[in-house]
């Protein structure tokens, strides 16, 4: 990626994280899915800061399913920054 290249990334993982995480993920969307999973979504700067998600994904334990980068033009995206103050409600927690 160069400056100003920022991607929209999705984060597929095993487990529900609670919506209070996504202030430790640098904002990223959370959401829990029927499956058992959960992704996150949102703009990635850089290599620096997908590797960083990535070391918080592996230091929380939580199991990487996929890794995605979203079509910016879709007009079915609609992400912004997730508020870590709201609790998104999702069922059951990875880690502490």
């Amino acid at each position: 990626m160069t400056p100003g290249d920022e991607r929209i990334y999705q984060f597929r993982v095993a487990g529900h994280l609670d919506g209070r995480w996504s202030a430790w993920f640098e904002g990223l969307a959370i959401t829990g899915a029927d499956d058992g999973t959960c992704t996150l979504t949102g703009p990635v700067a850089d290599q620096a800061q997908l590797h960083g998600i990535l070391a918080r994904l592996r230091d929380l334990g939580a199991t990487l399913l996929s890794l995605r980068t979203l079509d910016t033009d879709d007009e079915r995206l609609s992400v912004r920054r997730a508020d870590p103050a709201r609790d998104l409600g999702v069922r059951r927690h990875v880690g502490c």
